[in-house]
Order: C-alpha cells, then sequence, then structure tokens
C-alpha cells in the first residue's frame, strides 16, 4: 500500500515513534532477549488475558501497544503506517485530539480481545489463549486506518505499490480480510485478528459518538 510518504513527521507521531523503538530495542531486545534470557517484559506488559483478570494487571490493555515481537517487520511495518497515517491525522485534528484517539482504539481493541477470549474460553473450555502475550500497535494503527478511511476516502492508495483504488474500499476490504481470517483461525492466532477489528470497531464508535 502507498500513502503520503512525504509528509512531515508530526510532534506526538514522533513521540510515539520514538516510545515504541526505545522499548523495542532497548527492553525486549537488549534487556529481555541478551540479559534476562526470558520474556519478562513482554509477559508483564504485553496484553495477557489472564494476568488483566486474575492478577490486575490492568496496565496491560495500554502497554501492550508500546511492546513487539522479536520480528523486526513487526514494528517497522507498523511504524511506517503511524507516520503515514498519524502524521496527516494529527494535522487535521491537532494533537490532543489524535493522541486521544490513538490510545482510545489501542484501548479498545486490547479490551475487546479480553472480553472475546473469556467468552471463548466459556464456551470452549481453557484455552492457551488466556496466557499468550499480545502485543503490537496493531490495534491502534487499525483505528487509524478507519479514520483515515472516513476523512480521506476518495484519495487513491496503491496496493502493493501497483493496484490504485480508493481509500475507503482499501479499509473495507482490510475488514473484510480480517474477519475472513479471524472466521478460518478462530478467536486469537498470531496475528490477534481479533485485536485488529477491535481496532477498527473502536474507531468508529469512537468517532460515531464525536
Amino acid at each position: 500500500m502507498q500513502f503520503n510518504m512525504m509528509i512531515p513527521v508530526t510532534p506526538v507521531v514522533r513521540w510515539l515513534i520514538g516510545i515504541n523503538v526505545f522499548v523495542w530495542l532497548v527492553l525486549q531486545v537488549i534487556v529481555e532477549g541478551y540479559f534476562l534470557s526470558q520474556p519478562y517484559i513482554t509477559y508483564i506488559f504485553g496484553l495477557v488475558p489472564e494476568n488483566v483478570f486474575s492478577k490486575f494487571f490492568l496496565w496491560e490493555p495500554v502497554s501492550y501497544m508500546f511492546l513487539h515481537s522479536r520480528n523486526v517487520f513487526h514494528i517497522v511495518f507498523n511504524m511506517l503506517l503511524l507516520w503515514w497515517l498519524g502524521s496527516e491525522l494529527e494535522q487535521r485534528w491537532g494533537s490532543r485530539f489524535f493522541l486521544t484517539y490513538y490510545l482510545a482504539t489501542g484501548l479498545g481493541a486490547g479490551l475487546i480481545y479480553i472480553v472475546a477470549t473469556l467468552i471463548y474460553a466459556f464456551v470452549a473450555g481453557p484455552t492457551p489463549l488466556l496466557t499468550i502475550p499480545v502485543v503490537g500497535a496493531s490495534g491502534a494503527i487499525f483505528g487509524l486506518l478507519l479514520a483515515y478511511g472516513i476523512i480521506f476516502g476518495e484519495r487513491v492508495v496503491y496496493f502493493m505499490m501497483v493496484f490504485p483504488m480508493r481509500a475507503k474500499y482499501f479499509v473495507m476490504i482490510l475488514g473484510a480480510v480480517e474477519v475472513a481470517t479471524l472466521l478460518n483461525n478462530g478467536v486469537g492466532g498470531d496475528t490477534a485478528n481479533l485485536a485488529h477489528l477491535g481496532g477498527l470497531l473502536s474507531g468508529y464508535l469512537f468517532l460515531k459518538g464525536y
């Protein structure tokens, strides 16, 4: 996909990217990977449903969005989208509203994931999804995609750098792919499709309420 890659990095987006990169490189790769040799930081600050409702780690639905997997492409892809999408939205909305929206959609995605996982465990029985950490800014990024598709819906973006389509249709297709993947793989999965859909839903409800 291709967005406006020439837009300057706005203040809040710059801080968010800086925090994400610091947490990933210093705390996860260096401290956790080389000194601790155990995923303690990921387990304490990633989104682990069992930690939230049984150990009252109430910060996790917020802190998880600032952690990423060891795969460098995970954080690079998220931070590029945060730059391309977020900077335009911050210019349009202002820094305060943009930060509120970003955190609200990330939080909403996390809460939706927790609730759905608990319901799944209640219906289907104990599941390892209750103890597997979910990390990444993807829930909030999907919230930004939803807002971008609404505000800049008529703008043409290029899927795979080749196929032109309007931004609103791109977001619709992306949402449909997430639903199809979720139905195929079930709740959870390696990419936490439910959290992605939670970001879309949270963004829609937030903007609808506003």
